[in-house]
C-alpha cells in the first residue's frame, strides 16, 4: 500500500484567512472548482460587465444583492453543475461557495 501525499494548493487569502486546497478531510465540499471559477471571473470581470447591460430599476434602499452578485452566483452554480436555480438556497451553506464572496 502506498502512502500518497499531495502538495497543498493555495488560493488568495479571504478577509485575512488563508485558503488552501488539501485532501485530508475536515470541513469539505465537492465544489472546489468554484474557487478557480471565481478567480477567473474576478480577473475577467464578466459579471460586472454583464450587469452594466441591464438598468437596475429596483429601490436602492431595498437591494440586498447587486445584479453582478446574482449573475456571479448563477455563473458559479451552472459551472458546478447546478443548472436549475433552485439550488442556490442550499449552496449558501457550502464552504466552497462562501469563498468567492469573502465568507466562510
Amino acid at each position: 500500500m502506498t502512502d500518497d501525499t499531495f502538495p497543498a494548493f493555495s488560493f488568495p487569502a479571504v478577509q485575512g484567512k488563508k485558503v488552501t486546497a488539501a485532501f485530508d478531510g475536515g470541513r469539505i465540499s465537492s465544489d472546489g472548482g468554484v474557487m478557480l471559477l471565481a478567480m477567473a471571473e474576478r480577473r475577467l470581470g464578466v459579471a460586472e460587465r454583464l450587469a452594466r447591460c441591464f438598468p437596475d430599476r429596483r429601490d436602492p434602499s431595498r437591494i440586498t444583492h447587486t445584479f453582478a452578485d446574482m449573475i456571479r452566483a448563477r455563473i458559479f452554480a451552472i459551472g458546478c453543475g447546478y443548472e436549475d436555480a433552485d439550488d442556490l438556497d442550499f449552496l449558501r451553506s457550502d464552504p466552497a461557495f462562501k469563498i468567492p464572496w469573502g465568507g466562510g
